[in-house]
């Protein structure tokens, strides 16, 4: 059996310099098993470093945090290498050339720094500046392959479609969302993630509410499955407190995922593939019309275990 193990930490917002946050990081990762694969934090959960700027008035000067960025990887490399393990540092603003962009960061224990640039801007995030990402990125890293779902990329379908496709069983969700109704949002699309491709799916979110001019928090962290046997029936792996800091961890089975594309069910990673010709009839997929599916012939290649 392949299994991965993930912790994901529920990280609150709060005020303070770098120093404050660095002990913050490392209060979580003190509760993080040392066995664990994989280790996420949440969607810019660095928020509260725009509190060193007294005359940071609203959320729109949030772009002055990248000052931090490089002392955040500097960070984050050296949780890494030294704890040996795949941490996604959450995300954080980062500014190139002239533009600035939501960026996941993936530390691995060798050394290596893989970054995802967020591909759909929250219509708030527009007030940040913040600038759209054009990739999507399966790494084949550890014991599973994983690709990166920034919040409300959980919301678009294609992006953990697209993921999915070409190979990922496991999609990372660093997460920050304001509202109770934001964050039943993604949770709620992060299910449907797992269930219509038959993947896993770690939702990790910011919480917590330091005042202005920085935005509250809402979230409950999970680890997610799709809902059939041998999963739970509600597709929850393992579940955080609502708003509360804490680290939750779970083991899951990567073989069973292809087992139970085969076998469950629910055959849904397939069968949305087997009517592809069926949609190509209609738009947006039918050609010149915004896009056509793939024939299916790639997902029979890629879907060899089990």
């Amino acid at each position: 059996m392949r299994a991965a193990k993930i912790s994901a930490c529920q990280f609150p917002i709060a005020r303070g310099g770098f120093d404050d946050f660095r002990s913050r990081v490392e209060q979580a990762m003190a509760e993080v098993p040392r066995d664990s694969d994989y280790v996420l934090f949440p969607e810019l959960f660095t928020v509260g470093l725009l509190t060193v700027y007294p005359d940071a008035s609203s959320v729109a000067d949030l772009t002055r945090i990248v000052e931090f960025t490089p002392r955040y990887r500097e960070l984050f490399h050296q949780i890494a290498t030294s704890r040996k393990q795949i941490v996604l540092a959450g995300s954080h603003l980062e500014k190139q050339g002239d533009l600035y962009f939501n960026v996941a960061h993936l530390f691995t224990p060798e050394g290596r720094e893989l970054t995802h640039k967020k591909t759909h801007i929250f219509p708030a995030e527009s007030q940040w500046q913040t600038t759209e990402g054009d990739t999507l990125e399966v790494w084949d890293i550890g014991p599973a392959k994983v690709g990166v779902a920034i919040c409300y990329e959980a919301e678009i379908p294609e992006v953990s479609r697209i993921l999915a496709y070409n190979g990922a069983e496991v999609i990372l969700c660093p997460s920050f969302t304001f509202s109770e109704a934001g964050f039943w949002r993604v949770r709620h699309c992060a299910q449907s993630r797992c269930i219509e491709n038959q993947i896993y799916f770690v939702h990790c979110c910011t919480i917590g509410n330091a005042g202005a001019p920085l935005p509250p928090g809402y979230g409950r962290s999970s680890i997610l499955s799709p809902c059939d046997q041998p999963w739970n029936p509600n597709g929850i792996v393992a579940e955080a407190k609502t708003n509360e800091q804490m680290v939750v961890t779970a083991s899951v089975d990567l073989d069973q995922l292809y087992v139970n594309r085969k076998t469950g069910a629910a055959t849904t990673f397939r069968d949305r593939i087997r009517r592809a010709p069926m949609y190509n009839q209609y738009s947006p997929y039918r050609p010149g019309t915004g896009g056509d599916l793939s024939t299916g012939e790639r997902v029979e290649a890629s879907d060899t275990r089990a």
